[in-house]
């Protein structure tokens, strides 16, 4: 290394040095050289030599270091996130893009959370293509120019750290959200412990249990006990029974003492082994939907309740069309058919007959709602399945994890929400958030 001529200046000699640092550093760090530069006092030819050395620099270190994307660790205190969002509604594949931005420190009564696992369920896909009732929060705060929503209406995540106002929250717990709309596909968050519901016992639970455990489970629980005087040896009918909600009903309803007749959807193949799958899991009877059209339907469930001497007090319709009428013929008098989705998008056709001689009730459920009305009532049916969940007494329904970790592509996220859109899958989708 040549040193300065002890005769130069000392702009002469400064100048001299910068040119070999900006030859020793790599190109960011170099880049980093400048700003400091800028703040304190340097003459206009010094600083007009480094930056042409580092320009001069830039195409060599493109060219030997290709750059590795790395999460970023923070400096004092701020955390480094990652969501799947959107800013215009529309099929998932075509609006959601993955978006980076910091999250300060937490303050007052906040906690910065970071997410364990996100399930992806049908509602959050209706959220994204602008039809479902309830909206997402669109906003600036995520360091974008215009205002986006995160995806997602359910999750699980672990406060990591408390603002000094946070009382009855502390670092380590798990929490999931009490209401949704607040987008949980995302690995961190930070918000008001208003807007949370403690896990008070996280023991004997996994992730996946616990954030999904808010919307699936309590609406097969609601419906259950809230709408039919429900008595051990009464009968349920319901479609869509290998759904998640569907699951739920079955094991639910065995525990409880009550009888059940499944629908599920014709398959090319696999039927069978799901019937078995699902009786294994507690129901009573299974048929396809093909099956519970045919005209001997109705004497077939009068043969399954002993000559119709027990009652079919409640019907439970997530699909909606002629597959509902067929079901209310085969309710007893007084029964209620609650409807709580419309996967077939047709509607529910009332027959008149039995409205009026057998005053049956058509009643409509959703758990949005229902929890913000009753929160107590929520969490007191988390709480139970949980305790289910440890006892091994509910099991987790079938699930397609799908890993995020801090490089996950874009592409890889968004297809596993349009995949939701397919046709028979073997598990609902489930991010689960790793080294994020």
């Amino acid at each position: 290394m040549t040193r300065p001529a002890s005769g130069s200046t000392p702009l002469a000699r400064q100048s001299s040095r910068i040119r070999l640092v900006s030859t020793s550093l790599d190109f960011q760090n170099s880049w980093s050289i400048i700003w400091l530069l800028h703040t304190s006092i340097v003459d206009k030819q010094t600083m007009a030599t480094l930056t042409s050395c580092l320009r001069a620099a830039r195409p060599i270190v493109r060219l030997t270091a290709p750059r590795v994307q790395r999460r970023c660790i923070s400096a004092y205190g701020y955390e480094q996130a990652k969501v799947l969002a959107f800013k215009d509604y529309g099929e998932p594949k075509d609006v959601l893009t993955l978006h980076g931005h910091s999250i300060s420190p937490a303050h007052g009564d906040l906690v910065t959370l970071k997410f364990l696992a996100s399930p992806i369920n049908p509602a959050d896909i209706n959220q994204i293509q602008g039809v479902y009732p309830s909206k997402p929060t669109f906003t600036t705060g995520l360091s974008t120019p215009d205002p986006i929503a995160v995806g997602g209406n359910e999750g699980v995540a672990e406060i990591i750290s408390v603002g000094t106002g946070v009382k009855g929250f502390k670092k380590g717990d798990w929490v999931i959200q009490k209401a949704p709309g607040s987008g949980t596909w995302r690995t961190h968050s930070q918000t008001n412990t208003s807007n949370l519901v403690l896990i008070k016992n996280k023991d004997g639970i996994s992730p996946i249990q616990a954030g999904t455990v808010s919307i699936n489970p309590c609406t097969a629980y609601r419906m259950l006990q809230g709408f039919s005087d429900m008595k051990k040896g009464d009968w349920f009918i319901q479609n869509a029974a290998n759904s998640g909600v569907g699951r739920a009903a079955i094991q639910l309803g065995k525990l409880w003492g009550y009888k059940s007749i499944n629908i599920i959807r014709k398959r090319e193949s696999g039927t069978e082994e799901l019937k078995k799958e699902l009786e294994d899991m507690g129901a009573d009877i299974v048929v396809t939907d093909e099956e519970a059209m045919e005209k001997s339907f109705s004497k077939q469930v009068k043969e399954w309740t002993s000559g119709g001497k027990e009652q079919v007090k409640l019907g439970l319709n997530c699909v909606g069309g002629k597959i509902v009428t067929s079901m209310s013929r085969v309710l007893s008098e007084g029964a209620h058919l609650v409807t709580y989705g419309g996967m077939s998008k047709q509607p529910v056709t009332l027959p008149t007959a039995q409205l009026i001689f057998k005053n049956i009730s058509f009643d409509g459920f959703w758990v949005s709602k229902w929890s913000e009305q009753n929160p107590a009532d929520k969490i007191k049916a988390v709480e139970h399945v949980l305790d289910l969940m440890r006892e091994g007494k509910f099991r987790d329904v079938p699930l397609q994890p799908v890993e995020w970790n801090w490089n996950t592509k874009q592409e890889e996220l968004v297809d596993a929400v349009q995949g939701t859109l397919g046709g028979f899958r073997s598990g609902k989708g489930i991010f689960v958030f790793k080294n994020t």
